[in-house]
């Protein structure tokens, strides 16, 4: 186990490794409120879809405590704005809203308007997402692991380590896995503009577990595919519609075709939580668009002209045909992805 954690409760506050500082400081920051969570969601503090998701699920227990004064009735009624201020913070990701309907499924099924039972329930809820996260990384680690062949090449994009869920990773996750039983691979690491988290994150994260890694700039992926050999790519996701369209962050897409037109396996590692299954396809996700800042400068250097016109997407849509099969705590699900992902909820 990797000596951090990107997030942990503390009985009266939520504590956060502050993933901005990474790597040239570790740092955390201590939050009292739901709204500073909010906050910290939202200018990328925390990220990671699971680990998003458990965030915002202690930030209603710091909203639950907040006022020990309401009665039941009143302290329901805030439970409701303040998930939805947590669900505002970032649209794409769907394990933040699934989290925030599981606590607040909870607070509705209690039948009085005891704000003490309202209260104990929020918090053994958030509790048990916070575990379940942990158990279900380790499945897909498991599951994934037996996808990876020994001295394999691996693409990875982004960060989907143990900083962007409580512990152990999810396509991250797998790599680890396979480190653990031996299996010598090498790790591609996709520097993920604009943000730089594989450059600034995956590759901390990859060297303080000892699994060898080189880092290579986003455009770079299918020229190593054509001339080095990758074996397969690995990602996490955000958001999987019902027909498997992956929403990821911003350059996944563009993996997964060069992935396509090499041969090269292109494997999404997805809990059950980031499964949507009430959008139908990508189509209907809304991505969202981030400030023209990160783009447009690296740290606090501008590194084009002030004022030029920017998008800056956060996350894009990889059609299902691309994706080879989902890793899931499950197992692993091939196509056809309707039938086969829904199958899951049985």
């Amino acid at each position: 186990m990797i000596a951090f954690r990107s997030v942990e409760w503390l009985g009266d506050h939520l504590r956060l490794l502050d993933q901005r500082s990474l790597p040239g400081q570790v740092q955390y920051v201590d939050l009292t409120d739901h709204r500073s969570v909010a906050a910290a969601i939202s200018n990328m503090t925390v990220r990671g879809a699971p680990v998003i998701g458990v965030s915002a699920a202690y930030g209603l227990v710091l909203a639950a405590n907040a006022d020990t004064n309401l009665d039941g009735a009143a302290l329901r009624e805030h439970l409701e704005i303040a998930a939805d201020e947590l669900l505002r913070a970032r649209p794409t990701a769907v394990n933040l809203r699934w989290a925030l309907r599981r606590v607040m499924d909870r607070v509705n099924a209690i039948r009085n308007d005891s704000a003490a039972a309202i209260r104990e329930a929020v918090v053994l809820e958030a509790n048990r997402i916070y575990r379940e996260d942990i158990e279900v990384n380790r499945a897909i680690g498991a599951h994934g692991a037996t996808l990876v062949p020994d001295r394999a090449n691996i693409v990875h994009h982004c960060n989907t380590g143990a900083l962007g869920t409580v512990d152990h990773g999810t396509a991250l996750g797998v790599i680890r896995s396979a480190h653990a039983m031996n299996r010598q691979v090498h790790v591609f690491v996709d520097e993920t503009r604009p943000r730089l988290q594989g450059a600034r994150l995956t590759v901390w994260e990859l060297t303080q577990l000892g699994v060898p890694n080189t880092l290579i700039v986003d455009g770079a992926a299918a020229h190593i595919m054509r001339t080095i050999g990758i074996d397969l790519c690995l990602v996490g996701c955000d958001r999987v519609a019902a027909n498997g369209d992956v929403a990821n962050k911003i350059g996944t897409y563009q993996l997964a075709l060069a992935a396509r037109a090499h041969g090269v396996p292109f494997y999404v590692a997805a809990p059950l939580s980031t499964l949507d299954r009430q959008t139908a396809s990508g189509d209907m996700i809304e991505i969202e668009e981030r400030a023209a800042a990160e783009v447009t400068t690296i740290g606090d250097t501008l590194i084009t002209l002030p004022g030029v016109a920017v998008r800056n997407p956060a996350f894009d849509i990889t059609p299902a045909e691309y994706v080879t099969a989902f890793i899931t705590e499950k197992g692993i699900v091939y196509p056809p992805f309707e039938e086969g992902l829904a199958k899951l909820f049985n």
